[in-house]
């Protein structure tokens, strides 16, 4: 049996009675306790790790376009995945049916990796501790009539600003995840966590002269849909989507070549996530695939350059008060004055590795396997300002914000599209650009930092990470930066 300590009720509270209730306890349910306990004994007393991941997710959307809701979607999922891990090898299986027939199809099927006992001892987590966010579901405390009245008053709010506007479009989008995680007897305790998650998009086109151009802006975190629905929330949301619509509607065609380059704050950190938190994951490294593997301790960025993976900040996007592997997620410095200090681990590759799990075990639902996966990347601010950034440029490029970008993680090349640009000139912007793209290496990016600002910013809360088929809740953040020689791609 998996213990039950006093220690495990302290340290999960309502969450494990919560789950306890969602995966054993309702009337129709048909799956035990009992059976789940034994399931997870059976199937990984040979093996050197593993789990039973039970999830409950529910998930609502609503979106306005143009004066009516176009879409409006409520459900719910649930379903289980079993792993062993033995070694390198893992078996996985899973199953959207909770009941204890599935469970023990599941265990035949996975069963079948333990031929024998390897001879690495897994890895105990340690005891979760106090939430890091509101574990009741988003949906509380608000009507869905509520809720698609502020999408419209958004719509009129927007309209209203501006003669110019075409079209406007508004979304809210809320989840709430339930997730159980058992061990085996004597490697942890049973642990649960409640994540709420909640988003609000709003995207305005406007047209002069024939030429019709976009702005969008969003926001959200782990906390309920009220904080969201709050006039000055989302009066912001719409008044940021309008200023980069007719930023863009104003802009001229990028130039292109080889230039110094200004990196806003806060969402640019995604170039941060995508150039260099990638290759830091613990699996790239194992196997030696990733542009820093066997580098701990090296110089791979300019001096001042700090980046840390912090899943502990409460209520942001990318944060869990336990990974998905039960391991409470931490502060983790990636790199340190510009050295190399450590990579991102889930207890498999921690394992192989012979180094601590750090909490970033991650899975996009039951019938997703655990990787290791960044949750808030961040680079820590320095003493420069942007205005001495911006004077000691001739001829280059500042970039204020990303759309989106790709890294190949063996390489380490990365392009990126920028969405808010603009031309420096003399050490002054000027002119806003549309069309630029930063073409570059990550590790020679980082190398290539000479200013650290002192305003460092996380992101508004927009962030989803896709890895290997996976997507997964992420948050990003920097302050202004400044580097040397970056490729822009441009339209001239």
């Amino acid at each position: 049996m998996l213990n039950s300590s006093a220690t495990e009720k302290l340290q999960n509270g309502s969450a494990l009675e919560t789950t306890d209730h969602l995966f054993f306890g309702r009337a129709k349910s048909e799956l035990s306790l009992h059976a789940a306990e034994r399931a997870v004994q059976s199937v990984l007393a040979d093996v050197d790790d593993g789990e039973l991941f039970l999830e409950y997710r529910e998930n609502e959307g609503l979106s306005f376009d143009d004066g009516t809701i176009r879409s409006a979607s409520f459900t719910t999922t649930s379903g289980f995945g079993l792993r062993a891990v033995l070694g390198n090898e893992t078996a996985f299986a899973h199953s959207d049916e909770l009941s204890d027939a599935a469970l023990l199809r599941a265990v035949d099927a996975v069963g079948a990796l333990a031929q024998g006992r390897s001879g690495n001892a897994a890895l105990a987590p340690n005891l979760a501790g106090p939430s890091l966010y509101d574990t009741k579901r988003p949906l509380e405390g608000t009507e869905f009539a509520q809720r698609a009245e502020i999408l419209a008053e958004i719509d009129a709010y927007a309209r209203a600003l501006d003669t110019r506007v075409v079209q406007v479009s508004a979304s809210l989008s809320s989840e709430w995840q339930a997730v159980q995680i058992m061990r085996r007897a004597g490697d942890g305790e049973r642990l649960a966590d409640l994540r709420p998650l909640v988003r609000l998009g709003v995207s305005v086109v406007v047209e002069h002269g024939g030429v019709r151009e976009s702005g969008s802006h969003g926001l959200g975190g782990r906390y309920t849909l009220e904080r969201l629905l709050a006039p000055e929330v989302w009066k912001h949301a719409a008044d940021e989507a309008l200023r980069q619509a007719l930023i863009n509607l104003d802009a001229q065609p990028a130039p292109a070549g080889e230039m110094e380059v200004v990196l806003g704050a806060g969402w640019p950190g995604i170039l941060l996530h995508e150039a260099v938190g990638h290759g830091l994951e613990g699996d790239f490294n194992r196997k030696g695939t990733s542009s820093f593997s066997g580098m701990i301790g090296q110089r791979v960025a300019s001096p001042g350059v700090t980046v840390v993976d912090d899943g502990t900040i409460p209520e942001r996007r990318g944060s869990l008060t336990i990974d998905d592997e039960g391991t409470p997620t931490g502060r983790n410095v990636l790199i340190e004055d510009g050295i190399l200090k450590g990579y991102l681990q889930d207890r498999q590759n921690a394992r192989l590795m012979g180094v601590a799990p750090t909490g970033n075990g991650r899975r996009e639902s039951y019938a997703h396997a655990p990787m290791p996966r960044m949750t808030n990347t961040v680079m820590l601010g320095g003493s420069a300002s942007t205005e001495e950034m911006i004077r000691s440029v001739k001829n280059g490029l500042y970039a204020v914000n990303f759309g989106g970008g790709q890294v190949d993680i063996t390489s380490g090349k990365f392009v990126f599209a920028a969405s808010e640009a603009y031309r420096i000139e003399d050490g002054k912007v000027t002119t806003p650009v549309k069309g630029a793209t930063l073409i570059g290496n990550g590790a020679d990016a980082m190398n290539k930092i000479s200013m650290i600002g002192q305003d460092m910013a996380l992101d508004p809360g927009i962030g989803t990470c896709g890895k290997a088929g996976q997507g997964v809740p992420v948050g990003v953040g920097q302050p202004t930066l400044k580097l040397a020689g970056l490729t822009v791609g441009g339209t001239v």
